[in-house]
């Protein structure tokens, strides 16, 4: 019988669209003021909005503070990820 693995807890907590957490996180791809592309252990998750900042990263808890005015949250695929390409962090402490 084949055994599924389960995924990690994942969660995202926003206060008024303009502050929040996500857990999950397994690597940042790419952020800019308008947007955030965060692998996720539910896939990938883009957040659109204005002025986004990404306050605090912590990869080893799998997690993200943000900030700025959100206006979307979309999730593209389950576990559609990028493993073979090292994410934006990964690339830059090279």
């Amino acid at each position: 019988m084949e055994e599924r693995q389960m995924p990690k807890a994942h969660k995202v907590v926003f206060n008024n669209r303009k502050s929040g957490m996500v857990t999950g996180v397994l690597d940042v791809i790419s952020f800019d003021l308008n947007e955030i592309l965060l692998e996720t252990e539910q896939g990938l998750l883009t957040v659109k909005g204005t002025d986004l900042h990404v306050n605090r990263l912590n990869l080893e808890k799998g997690e993200v503070d943000l900030a700025g005015t959100v206006d979307s949250f979309v999730y593209s695929g389950v576990n559609q990820t990028m493993h073979h390409e090292d994410g934006f962090f990964a690339k830059l402490f090279k």
